[in-house]
C-alpha cells in the first residue's frame, strides 16, 4: 500500500486520488438565478443530505483547480440565496452532463441543455421540470474553505417545499429505489446507474444487535473459503439455530453432502464452507449457519 501526505501532491493528483476513491457521489444539479433574473444550472458532486430536523442538503461548487475561479452558482447564491437542488436520475444524466459545460457567466443552460424550466413555489429559481425530485431550498450559510484554487465552498440549504414526480413512487407513497433509477459520479468521466442490477439490500441493525465476529466459532473464523464480508454477514445473526434446528436441516438439506464425503473430514468442511457461501449470496442467512455448524454436529 502506497501512502501520501496531501501537501506533497499537485493539487490536480490529489483531486483525482479524492474522486477516484470517495464514490459513488449524489449529484446536486442546482440552480439559481442572478440579480438580473437569469437562471444558471450546473452539477455538483460534493453533496449529500445531513439533517432531516431541519431538512439540510449541503453542496460545494469548488474553486477551480487550474484558474481558481469561482462557479457561477456561488456568486449566485450570495446575491440571491436561493437555490433547486434537482435530482439527477437516467434519463436526464447526459443533459445534466452539457449543462456542466463552461459556458460563459450568464448563460441559461436550461437552454444549452434542452431542459425546461419549471416555476417554483417559495423561491425565484425555476425546476427542473425533468428531474424526478426537486428540493426548493432557502441558502442558510455559505462556508469557504479556501482561498485556493481546489477549495470548496459549502453551500449550506435547507429545504422549504420538495416535488417527487409520482412514477417514482410505490404503493405506500415513498419513493421506489428501483424506479427512480438514480446516477452518480465517480472518478474522471465515470458514472454508475443505481438500477436493480447494481443494487442489493442489508437489513439495518436499528433494533437488532449480532452476535459479532467474537462470538463466531474459530473453525468458521479461520475459514479458508469464507470472506470478511461473508464473516460480517455471518455476525449479523442475532442468535445461533439450535441443536435440534442444526440437526433437522442437516438431515433434510445436507444428507446427500454428508454421505459423499463422509470419509473425507477436511473436504466435507470446505463443502460444507463453500456451500454457506453461496446460500449468503442468497442471503439466507440462518441457513448458512446451520449448514456450518451441521459440520461441528456431525
Amino acid at each position: 500500500m502506497i501512502s501520501f501526505d496531501p501537501k506533497d501532491l499537485a493539487i490536480p493528483k490529489l483531486h483525482q486520488y479524492l474522486l477516484g476513491a470517495i464514490g459513488p457521489r449524489p449529484i446536486a444539479f442546482a440552480s439559481t438565478i442572478n440579480e438580473e433574473g437569469v437562471p444558471n444550472l450546473a452539477p455538483f458532486s460534493f453533496f449529500n443530505v445531513f439533517s432531516a430536523n431541519p431538512p439540510i442538503l449541503i453542496f460545494s461548487p469548488a474553486r477551480s483547480g487550474r484558474t481558481n475561479t469561482t462557479k457561477d452558482t456561488y456568486e449566485n447564491v450570495k446575491k440571491v440565496p436561493e437555490v433547486v437542488i434537482n435530482i439527477v436520475n437516467y434519463e436526464l444524466v447526459h443533459q445534466m452532463s452539457l449543462a456542466s459545460s463552461p459556458y460563459a457567466s450568464g448563460t441559461n443552460e436550461f437552454i444549452k441543455s434542452g431542459l425546461h424550466e419549471l416555476p417554483s413555489l417559495k423561491v425565484k429559481p425555476p425546476r427542473v421540470a425533468e428531474s424526478p425530485v426537486q428540493f426548493e431550498c432557502k441558502v442558510n450559510q455559505v462556508i469557504e474553505l479556501g482561498a485556493e484554487g481546489g477549495a470548496g465552498n459549502l453551500i449550506i440549504c435547507e429545504v422549504i417545499q420538495f416535488h417527487i414526480d409520482e412514477k417514482v413512487l410505490d404503493i405506500n407513497q415513498m419513493i421506489d429505489q428501483k424506479k427512480i433509477d438514480l446516477v452518480a459520479r465517480m472518478g474522471g468521466n465515470w458514472y454508475c446507474r443505481a438500477d436493480e442490477k447494481s443494487m442489493f439490500e442489508i437489513e439495518k441493525p436499528i433494533t437488532s444487535c449480532g452476535i459479532g465476529f467474537d462470538q463466531i466459532p474459530k473453525d468458521i473464523l479461520n475459514s479458508e473459503i469464507l470472506s470478511g464480508n461473508d464473516l460480517g454477514q455471518l455476525g449479523g445473526i442475532e442468535a445461533l439455530p439450535d441443536e435440534t434446528e442444526v440437526n433437522e436441516f442437516k438431515l433434510l438439506e445436507l444428507s446427500d453432502l454428508f454421505i459423499t464425503l463422509e470419509d473425507d473430514a477436511l473436504i466435507l468442511e470446505k463443502a460444507l464452507h463453500q456451500k454457506a457461501k453461496t446460500l449468503l449470496k442468497e442471503n439466507k442467512l440462518k441457513e448458512a449457519w446451520m449448514t456450518l455448524l451441521s459440520f461441528n454436529n456431525n
